[in-house]
């Protein structure tokens, strides 16, 4: 079988006609059976292409016929297979990815040190930096001895990296490398630029110092852009690969570590399961800050409220239906609301208050220009896996979109952090309640976790400070509570129609100052449960601003930022995972105002 020729060229010069170019080349290398990459720019043309010997010959001689092209001199190398997957020809806005204004190494350049004079220069011991231009992952397989890396990710980074050397160095010689010369061609004026006086660039790159003079002074191979990796000395592949997960090339002691998982970790990349956890989970945290700064619901937007026909309602009128179904806002609000267009159907168009409507249409309440109030956006994620987020909620957050919130909510937040993805919320906690919240990744576990609450096999410790000191350390309220809400959505005792509620407290802490620390367990889960038994046992929580002393209702529903805190907190859970159908337990870290009990 014939050897596979393989070329790597790389010109400044200016291209013209771009377009049309692309379109010959990429016609004339496919009909030649080529594969690899050819980089057109206004600034030149860079390319590594490989093929039979005699088709890699048609090349060159097709790009030489090009004016400034007459003396294009490739590096060269042989391989038993084809190293590239496919042809390509792409028009950039550089050949190689810089990102720096004024630097046309078409025009002017560094000196260049040829590779023989570099050997001897390191032969004669002569003082110099080597500095490697590369990025780190293609320092891992080799350098020269003594170099020092640019320590890059890529190169667009080298700019900022050049800015943190050692400040002597710029009046030092330094010779730099690539791995053929080009990245070189446009690190040197830049450096020269920034003040550094005695720079050379190793001319052609490692790969022509192996051709012209081996191994010497240089450990390893030096990674390529192909299937190949890695080259030796000899420009003979070797038997590196890379990872297929961070793309880190491997050695073969790399590949013989057992953390090499073919497919799917390296040396370098592997993590142990609390590792990973924590690396997943600290990336989410970077993803709330972003899309919490500023909060989703900040900006001034149009939002709506959909509001669904009941059967009793069908063949009445759109403002029958409307009081209906909101009864606590009155009969003018809506019928002004209808007369400025702002109750529409699904089509967006306004309706009457006149109009008949039927069961089961769905009509939309325009709110426009809203500017939601702030949220503590500080959403903490305690735990993660395919099935489960487990979300320390802060506070004041609400859970859902409603009354004036519909973006800043602990739902929308999420489905913006975990797109596609739209996680759901097992349970609620009220917006001024921090504490533990487990959420659903897909509807399918939320049908293996929802029903574990409804059954009540859920089991939920919270912590609340009080106002007053229980009389006993141990006690239990049975009270029933208001099936329909009051004043500011607020429920009460209901002893004649109530729905059945139990809770059980124990006080952990007795405070000199007339508060108790105390655990709540709720055997049921009413709205406002633990609030409510508290107020009706006279000890109503600190900073609730609902259920006042006195057995008042205050006038503030959800609390503001900077507000005395809410001092209820969802403290542990326990229940079934929905993927292992495990016992799992979480318990979220306690807020301030638990005070010592907190450390």
């Amino acid at each position: 079988m014939n050897p596979i020729l393989n070329i790597a060229a790389y010109k400044f010069i200016a291209l013209p006609e771009l377009r049309s170019l692309r379109a010959r080349l990429l016609a004339l290398c496919k009909s030649w059976e080529l594969k690899g990459t050819i980089l057109l720019s206004a600034e030149g043309i860079n390319l590594f292409v490989a093929g039979e010997r005699e088709k890699v010959d048609l090349l060159l001689t097709e790009l030489r016929r090009l004016p400034g092209l007459e003396d294009l001199s490739p590096k060269i190398s042989e391989t038993e297979h084809q190293p590239f997957t496919k042809m390509l020809v792409r028009i950039k806005k550089e050949i190689i990815a810089f990102g720096v204004e004024g630097i046309e190494p078409g025009k002017r350049t560094s000196p260049k040190l040829a590779a023989k004079d570099l050997k001897r220069w390191l032969d004669e011991g002569r003082p110099l930096t080597l500095l490697d231009t590369r990025n780190d992952y293609e320092v891992k397989l080799g350098t020269f001895k003594n170099a020092l890396p640019i320590g890059v990710e890529h190169f667009r980074d080298f700019p900022d990296a050049v800015r943190k050397l050692p400040p002597q160095l710029k009046e030092q010689p330094i010779v730099m490398f690539c791995t053929g010369g080009i990245r070189c061609e446009k690190a040197g004026p830049f450096m020269e630029r920034e003040g550094f006086k005695q720079i050379f660039q190793l001319d052609g790159g490692i790969l022509k110092y192996f051709e012209e003079c081996g191994g010497a002074h240089y450990d390893g191979e030096c990674f390529v852009f192909d299937q190949r990796v890695g080259l030796d000395p000899s420009l003979q592949e070797t038997e590196s690969t890379q990872c297929f997960r961070c793309q880190t090339p491997l050695s073969e002691a790399d590949q013989e570590d057992k953390r090499h998982v073919p497919g799917q970790s390296c040396p370098y990349c592997f993590k142990t399961p609390a590792e990973q956890m924590a690396f997943n989970i600290a990336q989410r945290h970077e993803a709330i800050r972003r899309v919490t700064t500023p909060l989703p619901g900040s900006e001034p937007r149009e939002n709506y409220k959909s509001i669904n026909v009941p059967q009793g309602c069908d063949g009445t009128t759109l403002l029958e239906a409307l009081c209906l179904v909101v009864k606590e806002v009155p009969r003018a609000y809506w019928e002004n609301e209808c007369a400025h267009g702002l109750v529409v159907n699904l089509q967006r168009e306004p309706v009457a208050a006149t109009q008949i409507v039927r069961a089961g249409e769905r009509y939309r309440h325009l709110f426009p220009n809203v500017t939601e109030p702030d949220v503590n956006g500080r959403i903490e994620i305690l735990h993660e896996d395919e099935a489960l987020i487990v979300v320390n909620k802060p506070a004041p957050l609400p859970m859902h979109a409603g009354g004036r919130f519909y973006r800043n909510t602990l739902r929308h937040i999420l489905s913006l952090v975990y797109h596609p993805q739209r996680p759901h919320p097992a349970h609620r906690l009220d917006a001024n309640t921090t504490g533990i919240v487990l959420v659903t990744r897909t509807q399918h576990f939320a049908g293996r976790l929802q029903p574990q609450f409804a059954r009540g096999t859920v089991e939920k410790l919270y912590l609340v400070r009080v106002q007053g000191q229980p009389p006993a350390d141990v006690f239990c309220c049975d009270a029933p509570i208001s099936a329909k809400s009051g004043e500011l959505g607020s429920r009460t005792v209901d002893e004649e129609s109530g729905n059945d509620a139990r809770t059980e407290f124990r006080v952990l802490k007795r405070n000199a100052h007339g508060t108790a620390l105390l655990e709540a367990r709720p055997l049921t889960g009413r709205t406002n449960q633990i609030r409510v038994h508290l107020w009706h046992l006279g000890f109503p929580v600190c900073g609730d601003p609902v259920y006042l002393p006195g057995k008042k209702i205050g006038d503030t529903q959800t609390l503001a930022v900077g507000d005395s805190p809410l001092c209820l907190h969802a403290w542990q859970i326990k229940f079934l995972h929905p993927l292992t159908r495990l016992p799992s337990h979480f318990t979220a870290p306690p807020p301030d105002w638990a005070g010592d009990f907190a450390k």
